[in-house]
């Protein structure tokens, strides 16, 4: 047990250098011999583990991929509980998708130094189109729940929505990383809020039966 329980934290810490190395130097600055100091391990022991730079920065990005799936199942879970509509709790988890502070903004740099490594390296690039199909997929899902409740309307295709809110949160990511401060005077995430309101609102144009009718009761 315990002897698993290392191997994972000795993952964990490769991962969170390599992050930090990104994060603070960019792709270039990451190596087998730095994310080794920076974690406070042998090379040999990280090449235990990774035995290239790739394989390191692929354990990153999904790390960093786990973390946000987290938080946002998390914003699911909170939603469900409050009983909020569908498209408040979608709101909240493609939230988490924008680099609003420290820990997202790195998380950002890794997934965009993954997708650049990517476009070099084709196994890379599929794992980089799968994240990206999952993430369409969980938007089609809320869609569909919301069609089931009321706040869709029942001919309306969740496909290309959930293409469309994908790539609104995705663009709306790298805006808000590149101008943290925000645009005429609003600060980046009341910004953010508003953009993603404005286009679920353009989706979610009804209200949830479900809520409505326990309110009646």
């Amino acid at each position: 047990m315990s002897r698993t329980a290392d191997h994972g934290e000795r993952r964990r810490r490769i991962a969170v250098a390599v992050r930090t190395l990104i994060s603070d130097q960019g792709l270039d600055a990451v190596t087998v011999a730095r994310t080794a100091a920076a974690a406070g391990m042998s090379v040999g022991l990280v090449q235990h583990y990774f035995r290239t730079k790739d394989d390191m920065l692929l354990h990153a990005f999904q790390e960093v991929g786990t973390a946000l799936r987290e938080r946002a199942e998390q914003r699911i879970r909170d939603g469900i509980e409050h009983r909020r509509p569908v498209a408040a709790v979608l709101a909240q988890a493609m939230t988490e998708l924008l680099p609003l502070d420290e820990e997202r903004r790195t998380e950002f740099r890794v997934s965009r130094a993954f997708a650049g490594r990517a476009l070099d390296v084709p196994a890379l690039a599929e794992i980089d189109a799968e994240t990206a199909r999952r993430l369409r997929a969980d938007i089609a899902t809320a869609v569909r729940n919301g069609k089931e409740c009321g706040e869709v309307e029942a001919g309306l295709d969740p496909w290309p929505a959930a293409v469309r809110l994908t790539a609104v949160a995705q663009g709306l990511a790298t805006q808000v990383y590149h101008d943290p401060a925000g645009v005429n005077g609003a600060t980046a995430a009341d910004l953010a809020a508003s953009v993603i309101d404005a286009e679920l609102a353009t989706v979610f144009t009804g209200e949830c039966r479900q809520y409505a009718a326990r309110d009646d009761t």
